[in-house]
């Protein structure tokens, strides 16, 4: 699912999201496609993907701002999946735990029953290739805020690269 994405999407269209990401959590933008509520449903769901156990997670890295401007550019097409899936998750919480009023308010337990409930429809698949996205993009695109992504993964911001010791096709003498 995240090739289908990044197939559809340009790098410039991913980098222009990962900008807005940046910004948006930066100032506490408002949303430019989301709606306040929808957001926070679906930010609480990118932060059972990637959750801050210990580590920043989706939430740090504003993985919400780049759904968010995805869904305003390059993703157009994948607002209905957004939006029937939202639906259908909100039936299944309510199914679930009808006690609950969102997603959002749901306990870590609760919330991962949800999401094992939902993990193989189309909305869920593309809520993680979002999220996933926007955490572990370029820093200067916007996304993976302080490199939390990076670091996640423990791969280090160097400005410098150093070719492996070894045989060069162009050998100095």
């Amino acid at each position: 699912m995240l090739l289908s994405s990044l197939s559809a999407a340009t790098l410039a269209d991913v980098a222009m999201a990962q900008q807005h990401a940046h910004d948006a959590k930066a100032s506490k933008a408002a949303f430019r496609y989301l709606k306040p509520a929808d957001a926070a449903e679906i930010e609480a769901i990118a932060a059972q993907i990637i959750p801050s156990d210990g580590t920043p997670g989706a939430r740090e890295a504003g993985c919400i701002y780049f759904i968010d401007r995805a869904l305003e550019t390059f993703d157009k097409d994948k607002r209905v999946i957004y939006a029937s899936g939202l639906v259908e998750a909100q039936q299944k919480r309510a199914g679930l735990f009808p006690q609950s009023r969102t997603i959002a308010a749901l306990d870590n337990a609760q919330a991962i029953a949800l999401l094992k409930a939902l993990e193989e429809t189309e909305f869920f698949k593309q809520v993680r290739a979002h999220t996933i996205m926007g955490f572990l993009a370029t820093p200067e695109w916007g996304g993976n805020q302080g490199h939390v992504g990076w670091a996640h993964i423990g791969l280090e911001h160097k400005m410098i690269h150093q070719p492996p010791f070894g045989y060069y096709a162009g050998e100095v003498k």
